[in-house]
């Protein structure tokens, strides 16, 4: 037995057991390994005129032996000598298809574009060990006469002695492994087991992998059968090419149909309808890669839980490297599904991640222009399309601007929609806008559980009275992501600064519900400091009763209909930190929340209050009070604190 030509056995069983973390791929590395075999035999027959081969025979085998319980991965590629299964095997890590490309870079200025070496590190092969208790490699080189088998354990050394193989090529012939508690290895020595790896793993390999499957037909009827005589059947076994070849996103866009892209789409991603948009990207440079991503036509079920993962499946040459890589779409596209292949990709030894971020950080960039420019395409040209798709992942977006901390704004803001109480249907920040008067300087929005409760809230219609438009926000997350926000402009609406350069306008996103919504004359103000003056002893006694559910009682500038309203100073909304309070479970935790109580001093209901407070009459004005606190809370869509004294002093004042 000849012993492994590096220096430890610790460096094999790093090989076998710690570089890769996911057994099945095992198949997936000896067909790649048997695909660089094929790609330098149709590489030396175009630079060598000796060797004469048809590129439609190259082919892969892939076949399973139950009683043997064996695997075989055969070529009819270049095949090796003896001193290359001693050089190549003997020797971790020593890569033969690495040495190859990097003669011919030398040699040819580079590789032709049809001939793209898989291999790298000269590892895959150690993976057969994983699954395999011995492992026996036969190969006869192209133009020799004579073939050689390989054959190791995976723990000390190996053997090579001759052999017969009838042409050229390689056989890999995997010994599987007992099963055990944890492994069940007869999976890989089974039809099934073995297709559904070729499709998942090795579907787009350049050549045909084929295999010997069963089948079963009809037999003829017979000319002399009876009236009732049945169908028979017998089984047969037939070659078949399990694999694709020719990636669908390496087709022009042009040669394909869109009934195409829908069916590897649903196949592929396993969804039964079919996509809302299909994105193909083709790009070439530094790093040259294929992208083909699609937007769903519906969110999965698990979208918004834990479990959900994000992430494109990642290619190297048609050899899938990761199902689903998360750095290749930011969170607040995550419902994006498609693949990204490249040649280029600089892999870590195991072939399961890369080496250099930088490049996926690059291809991320490109990918999220193109999804940001294609979901701007389908809000301006398609908006019933898009504004379905935003039923489904607007949320998504929303949320992204807001854990963000605003920063994805640029490329969020313009995309997401929301109800205007005025126009009566989904805009966009740039609609608002639009329709907003000359003089606007803010865009304003109220945040409740419904649109409709929303649009009759007093502060609501107040806003709209005075022309401006109202967006009515009934997610959760959408005032988290108003504040996010917190400023909008257009580029075409600009404004000119003191040194007389224009610039686009910035429009500050405020509640309605909250600050001062800058909609009041300096005259209005004044006569309500009057009134809030005039009265601030009745204002003491409402804010007595209420304690420390409010800040403090005035007199409010915003009202014309209804007797009173809360508001709040500050960022923390009366909405905000009712949800806080419920996510809080366990928590004593809750944003500080100052609530102001404004009172509309020309209603009919100030000058009960006025005239009971004027009577002496405490009782009353803490009542009253009370029941104009709960009502604001009502009609804010908030609970209120005890509904049973509500209802009581309801009925004791319509007694």
């Amino acid at each position: 037995m000849r012993k492994f030509k590096t220096e430890s056995k610790k460096l094999l069983d790093l090989m076998i057991n710690s570089i890769y973390t996911n057994r099945e791929i095992f198949l997936r590395e000896l067909i790649s390994n048997a695909s660089d075999a094929v790609d330098k035999l149709y590489f030396k027959s175009l630079t060598d005129s000796d060797v004469a081969i048809n590129r439609a025979d190259l082919a892969i085998t892939v076949a399973f032996d139950k009683d043997a319980r064996t695997v075989t991965v055969s070529d009819n590629g270049i095949g090796m000598t003896k001193d290359e299964l001693d050089k190549n095997l003997g020797t971790i890590a020593h890569s033969d298809s690495f040495e190859f490309k990097a003669e011919n870079a030398a040699s040819e200025g580079e590789t032709p574009a049809d001939v793209d070496i898989i291999g790298q590190f000269g590892v895959g092969f150690y993976s057969a060990f994983m699954v395999g208790s011995k492992v026996r490699v036969v190969s006869r080189a192209y133009g020799s006469d004579e073939a050689w088998a390989w054959e190791s354990d995976g723990i000390e050394g190996y053997t090579i002695e001759a052999a017969e193989r009838a042409e050229h090529g390689t056989d890999v012939i995997v010994f599987l492994k007992e099963n055990t508690d944890d492994e069940r290895y007869d999976t890989y020595c089974s039809e099934y087991g073995l297709t559904d790896l070729i499709k998942r793993y090795s579907n787009y390999v350049r050549y045909p992998i084929q295999m010997e499957l069963e089948k079963s037909r009809m037999k003829p009827k017979p000319e002399d059968a009876p009236e009732d005589y049945k169908p028979e059947f017998e089984n047969y076994t037939a070659v078949e090419t399990i694999n694709s070849m020719i990636p669908i996103w390496k087709r022009k866009k042009s040669e394909v149909s869109q009934d195409e892209y829908n069916e590897f789409y649903k196949t592929d991603f396993h969804d039964y309808e079919d996509p809302a948009r299909t994105i193909s990207l083709h790009a070439e440079g530094a790093l040259t890669y294929d992208a083909l991503m699609f937007v769903p036509g519906h969110a999965p079920y698990d979208m918004y839980s834990k479990e959900y993962k994000k992430g494109l499946a990642l290619y190297s040459s048609g050899v899938l490297i990761m199902e689903k890589c998360e750095e290749l779409v930011p969170d607040y596209f995550n419902f994006m599904r498609g693949v990204v292949d490249s040649a280029d990709l600089t892999l870590n030894i195991s072939r399961e991640t890369l080496q250099h971020n930088g490049q996926l950080k690059a291809i991320a960039r490109r990918l999220e222009k193109k999804v940001k420019s294609d979901l701007a395409d389908m809000r301006d040209n398609d908006r019933e399309a898009y504004e379905k798709f935003f039923g489904e992942f607007g949320r998504t977006m929303k949320y992204g601007l807001y854990s963000s901390y605003g920063m994805a704004k640029d490329v969020l803001a313009d995309l997401l929609l929301f109800y205007s109480a005025k126009q009566k249907k989904m805009i966009t920040l740039d609609e608002y806008l639009a329709d907003a008067p000359a003089d606007a300087d803010a865009i304003f929005f109220a945040a409740g559980d419904s649109v409709e409760r929303l649009a009759q809230m007093p502060i609501v219609t107040t806003v709209l009275a005075k022309g401006y438009d109202v967006l009515l926000c009934n997610e959760n997350v959408d005032e988290f992501c108003m504040m996010a926000l917190g400023t909008y402009s257009n580029k075409d609406i600009v404004s000119t600064g003191e040194d007389g350069e224009a610039s686009p306008k910035e429009f500050t996103v405020k509640n309605v519900g909250g600050e001062d919504l800058g909609l009041t004359t300096e005259e209005e103000k004044k006569e309500a400091e009057e009134a809030t003056t005039e009265n601030a002893e009745l204002f003491d006694a409402m804010k007595d009763a209420l304690g420390d559910k409010v800040e403090k009682v005035v007199v409010s500038t915003r009202l014309t209909d209804a007797p009173v309203v809360l508001t709040t100073e500050g960022a923390v909304s009366l909405q905000m930190a009712q949800m806080f309070k419920q996510n809080a479970v366990g928590s004593d935790e809750t944003p500080d929340l100052h609530v102001i109580m404004e009172v509309n001093a020309k209603h009919p209901v100030f000058d009960t209050l006025r005239a009971a407070h004027a009577a002496g009459d405490a009782d009353k004005v803490k009542t009253y009070t009370g029941i104009l606190y709960d009502q604001a809370m009502l009609v804010e869509g908030l609970p209120i604190e005890d509904p049973l004294a509500f209802t009581q002093a309801v009925s004791a004042l319509m007694k």
